[in-house]
Formats: structure tokens, C-alpha cells, sequence
């Protein structure tokens, strides 16, 4: 953050803000605190789009709104979805996460298939009859759009 921070003071268009920003990519930990990153993302693609070079931002803007909506941050990704636009990028709407249009039961039992757990063995763990997680199962690949318990685990991956 500290990092992003002098990026973000250093003056607009010099080497030292970019240098800055690289190293707060490089500081955040990848499988923690992914909002953070994602904005360090989007400001580090706002720069370089106002800098000119927005081949350059395109991907940095892609992942800060790929994160954003997999965290359910529309604003944000709606944000970033914006600094793509500027950037001459056609963006379509912000497709939900599996997070967004799942019941919370159904997100459980989804994640329990993705490790790899039989039907009876989700319904054993959670106290239910297997018809009952069958159905649920059912109503989770439908809202998915998937056909496989294959399928659903590297959607969940």
C-alpha cells in the first residue's frame, strides 16, 4: 500500500510513479487481500491510459474488474469497466460470480462437489437427505450453466 501510495504522489507521466506501481503489484500477496490489489490495478491502468498508453492499461483494468466482480464489488467494477471504455475497450456487462447466484446452501454444496465429495457424503456433512442435496445439485448447474461435477469444480477453481 505504502508502495501504491508513492506511486500515486509521484509526479503524473514520470518514470517513478510506474517504477512505484510495479513494486506494490509485485508487494501484494496474490491469495490474500485481492481488493487491494485490484484497486492498485485499476489506478496503475487509469495512469497508463492517461499517460497515453492504453495498450499498455487494458490489462491491468481487465484484472481489477475481473477481481471486483468476482468479489461482488460492482461499483468497482463498474469503475473499471469505464477506465476500458476510455482505453478503447468494448466491454460488456459484468457477468456475476457463481457467489452472486447462489443461495448460500447451494454455494456450500457447490464448493463440497468442487472437493471432490459424493452426494451422500454432502448429505451426511450437512444433515440433509441426499434428495434434497441432489436437488439442490440440480438447481446449482442449472443457474451455472453447467453440465458436469467436472465442469463446476474449475468454475469454482
Amino acid at each position: 500500500l505504502a508502495a501504491r501510495c508513492r506511486a500515486l504522489l509521484a509526479p503524473r507521466g514520470g518514470p517513478e510513479a510506474e517504477r512505484e506501481f510495479h513494486a506494490a503489484l509485485r508487494l501484494h500477496p496474490a491469495d490474500t487481500d485481492r481488493f487491494e490489489r485490484a484497486r492498485t490495478e485499476l489506478l496503475f491502468g487509469r495512469e497508463l491510459r492517461r499517460r497515453r498508453r492504453p495498450r499498455d492499461a487494458r490489462p491491468h483494468l481487465h484484472r481489477a474488474r475481473e477481481a471486483f466482480t468476482l468479489l461482488g464489488a460492482t461499483v468497482w467494477a463498474d469503475r473499471a469497466g469505464e477506465e476500458l471504455r476510455a482505453a478503447g475497450e468494448s466491454v460488456g456487462p459484468v457477468r456475476p460470480g457463481p457467489e452472486q447466484l447462489l443461495t448460500g446452501q447451494q454455494l456450500h454444496i457447490a464448493r463440497l462437489v468442487a472437493e471432490g465429495a459424493t452426494n451422500r457424503e454432502i448429505a451426511t456433512r450437512m444433515c440433509l437427505s441426499t434428495r434434497t442435496v441432489d436437488h439442490h445439485l440440480r438447481n446449482v448447474f442449472h443457474r451455472l450453466g453447467v453440465r458436469s461435477r467436472t465442469e463446476l469444480a474449475r468454475l469454482l477453481a
